[in-house]
């Protein structure tokens, strides 16, 4: 069995020394569509190596700031920068090689294609040979080949899929695809990595193994991560600090231990009265 360890020595692109800069930095984001406001004047940082987790209750806008930092969607004003690189204006691939991968809520995977075939999509940002060097398998594409493909071996053996790497990702269970999915996101070596509600879905065996999975890639490869997801056990487990989102607006950020006693985010998730008014009367 592959170790996390094992993976850090091939993953060379992943880890951030740790600074007092931010890897992630979003000043003053809004997302409008049309008159409906999904995100309204949004702050906050992910450091290296830090994994931040986003809550809130449906339709608070979390993923669409996934879709704005990975430039699905381009806000209508604000800054996204990763380490110190303006994000905004640049396409989602020009985006995923400046070091951002990400998961989705709904999977995002080619069915009619083997585990190892969709693991090696997440490595076409890497290569650099030309189409007829490709075409001709010779030299530096058939170097390139075989070093990706060890890569994503690699990931196959961490994320205990092995036995199904030459299987159409179509046959296989709702948990095993949630995992490909993570591993195709790996084989980018994101610097930030984008988790929208990895563990919706699953029982609890494969909720325990993916959170297995997130913490052995935060310590052993350095990886910073953003985090989306509804499983409050999971979020106050893992999380170095949560961020809480009601209409489209940050309304807490803190410790999780900060998180549970905030009376704005109770009264959030609550629904019995606006989470401003309550933060104002606490604070008085």
């Amino acid at each position: 069995m592959t170790s996390a360890a094992d993976l850090s020595r091939i993953l060379t692109g992943t880890t951030i020394e740790n600074s007092d800069t931010p890897l992630l930095e979003i000043a003053d984001l809004s997302l409008s569509f049309g008159g409906n406001v999904a995100v309204r004047d949004l702050s906050f940082t992910v450091q290296p190596n830090e994994l931040l987790a986003i809550i809130g209750p449906n339709g608070a806008g979390k993923t669409s700031v996934f879709n704005t930092i990975s430039g699905v969607y381009r806000p209508d004003a604000g800054s996204i920068t990763l380490l110190g690189d303006d994000l905004i204006g640049h396409a989602p691939h020009d985006i995923a090689a400046k070091g951002v991968a990400r998961t989705f809520q709904n999977i995002e995977l080619f069915d009619n294609l083997t585990v190892v075939e969709n693991l090696l999509l997440g490595r076409h940002i890497h290569l650099k040979y030309g189409a007829v060097a490709g075409m001709l398998y010779r030299g530096r594409a058939q170097r390139e080949e075989l070093a990706n493909r060890e890569i994503v071996e690699t990931i196959i053996e961490f994320l205990e899929i092995a036995a199904q790497r030459q299987l159409p990702v179509g046959m296989l269970p709702y948990g095993v695809k949630k995992r490909i999915e993570l591993g195709r996101a790996l084989a980018m070596e994101p610097k930030l990595l984008l988790l929208d509600e990895p563990v919706a879905g699953m029982n609890v065996e494969e909720t325990e193994d993916m959170a297995r999975f997130i913490l052995d890639i935060r310590s052993e490869l350095g990886t910073a991560i953003l985090l989306v997801e509804h499983d409050m056990g999971l979020v106050m487990d893992l999380a170095d600090r949560v961020m809480v989102m009601h209409f489209g607006e940050r309304i807490a950020l803190g410790t999780p231990d900060e998180i549970q006693q905030d009376p704005a985010v109770i009264a959030a998730y609550l629904g019995v009265a606006d989470p401003d008014e309550i933060k104002q009367e606490g604070s008085a």
